[in-house]
């Protein structure tokens, strides 16, 4: 799996790419939601446009995630769910947890500014 990130009129925007699996990337996220919310930066937006594959042990560490950053008073979105990602958040329930926007113009008006 590979991060990157860039900011977009104060939001940080996390590309992720690869498969997000238990072997696989896990832990990274968990670590670069952590170090940016060290850093004050927590209005975040994961990009999963290229992540073919998700277990649920990602699922998880989004979860992890999304508690990090609204602990510390700032909201975490989804943006680009695939089919597959988008069927895991329905088995997890999660579906109502998170917001998710298909558009990034979209996503990116949807934080306070």
């Amino acid at each position: 799996m590979k991060i990157e990130e860039r900011v977009v009129g104060g939001v940080t925007i996390i590309d992720l790419s690869g498969r997000m699996t238990r072997n696989e990337g896990h832990g990274l996220l968990k670590d670069k939601i952590n170090s940016l919310v060290q850093q004050g930066r927590t209005s975040l937006l994961l990009n999963l446009a290229r992540v073919p594959y998700m277990d649920s042990t990602c699922v998880g560490e989004i979860v992890g995630g999304f508690i990090t950053v609204k602990n510390a008073g700032g909201r975490l979105k989804l943006l680009n769910l695939t089919q597959r990602i988008e069927e895991l958040l329905v088995i997890a329930k999660l579906t109502t947890v998170f917001e998710t926007f298909d558009s990034e113009k979209e996503a990116l008006g949807s934080f306070p500014q």
